[in-house]
């Protein structure tokens, strides 16, 4: 069955040219056909061209490109796609060691495949969709994805309730498309062991993409105090204890975070002295601590996940950045980051800046931090960028 085509308006063609893989509303003339949410069409030029291929979808993004070749998007597509996202991942050295076992091996647009997210935790792989086009082939995904994994994935867990445009009105439930609950959620990274709740948790269930940055932490914590702000489950609390810091407290506004957080330091410091968990909103705490930090980790969730609300997310990263400027110990070391995609390098880094400013504290520039190999970014898709950091030495 010949695909619906969809023709764009005279001048919209430059960014498919520059192999960008969006096409916006806007950029739309007219479509024949009407398309159901998350159907293939073609993409062509107002001069009839060819384009692209991509799934369709209401709202600003109208069609996610997934090729630009007349193709067939079918389970043998899938499949090349996740072998080469597979391949990437043995080559970066993050497949078949013990010592790690948590992994994404679909970054999105990153690995060229817009829409969907796929982390690997030990035997579980966890499938997210972003677009009514990924969910629809779920179970066609799944496929492809176990004849490439082979026996080394025994569960997939389909998480998609909550990423899904509500727009779309397809009801998605989360549930395991092959295997059960039978493995525990217990996985692995860099030799410390990590409960990952994929059901119930944040995103797939753990912050993958902070792991070289963790391992970044462990090396400046010997002999610290640390607080490990918006902790979630514990992550760079348990790298600063493995690098010897003599405190760590770890501070959520979730109970259940925080639950999650303790029982990782208990799973991999049982009985550990050095730690202490705190619920409570982070502003609070930061106003009321004191100076007894000489090292802070500032992780929030994003603050902008659109760019209407842009300036009130830098305004929140320069007032969250400003209470650890002024608190921090002198000589300490200050981990912050932001993860909105919106917020670009440049509005975070002035956002520190300005916060640096009013604090009026001399403060140099360590490391400045991005997301691992992997979640690559497609070199067309600079939005693909989200994760940005910088480490800070505060005299």
């Amino acid at each position: 069955m010949s695909c619906k085509r969809v023709y764009l308006n005279r001048g919209k063609e430059e960014s498919l040219k520059r192999f960008h893989p969006w096409v916006f509303s806007g950029a739309i003339h007219r479509i024949e056909g009407v398309p159901e949410e998350g159907e293939i069409v073609e993409v062509y030029d107002s001069e009839g061209h060819f384009l692209a291929t991509g799934h369709c979808q209401i709202g600003s993004i109208a069609v996610r490109i997934l090729s630009f070749e007349k193709e067939t998007i079918d389970k043998t597509f899938w499949k090349k796609r996740l072998e080469a996202a597979c391949r990437l991942r043995r080559q970066a050295g993050f497949t078949g060691s013990a010592a790690n076992n948590i992994y994404r091996l679909v970054h999105g647009e990153g690995d060229f495949l817009p829409g969907l997210i796929v982390d690997i935790y030990a035997g579980t792989a966890v499938i997210q969709a972003h677009s009514p086009g990924m969910h629809i082939v779920r179970n066609e995904l799944a496929e492809a994805l176990q004849d490439v994994m082979g026996h080394s994935i025994q569960n997939i867990y389909y998480k998609s309730e909550t990423t899904l445009p509500f727009k779309a009105g397809l009801d998605a439930e989360n549930g395991y498309l092959t295997g059960g609950p039978d493995t525990p959620g217990v996985a692995v990274e860099n030799g410390l062991t990590f409960r990952v709740d994929w059901e119930k948790g944040q995103k797939t269930g753990f912050f993958i993409d902070q792991r070289d940055n963790r391992s970044l932490l462990e090396r400046y914590s010997e002999g610290k105090s640390v607080l490990n702000m918006f902790c979630y489950t514990g992550g760079f609390s348990c790298y600063a204890l493995r690098g010897g810091a003599q405190l760590v407290h770890s501070v959520d506004s979730s109970p259940k975070a925080v639950a999650l957080a303790d029982e990782n330091v208990r799973l991999n410091f049982p009985g550990d002295p050095r730690h202490q968990s705190f619920a409570e909103d982070a502003f609070k705490y930061l106003e009321k601590m004191g100076d007894r930090y000489d090292l802070i980790v500032l992780d929030p969730p994003a603050f902008a996940k659109h760019r209407n609300v842009l300036k009130n997310a830098l305004q929140g990263y320069r007032k969250l950045n400003a209470i650890a400027f002024e608190k921090i110990k002198p000589g300490g070391i200050l981990f912050t980051f932001s993860c909105s995609q919106v917020v670009t390098k440049n509005d975070f880094r002035l956002a520190v800046f300005s916060a640096a400013a009013q604090s009026g504290r001399k403060v140099k520039i360590l490391h400045q931090l991005a997301q691992p190999a992997d979640h690559p970014i497609n070199i067309y898709h600079p939005e693909g960028e989200y994760l940005k950091g910088l480490i800070l030495s505060v005299e």
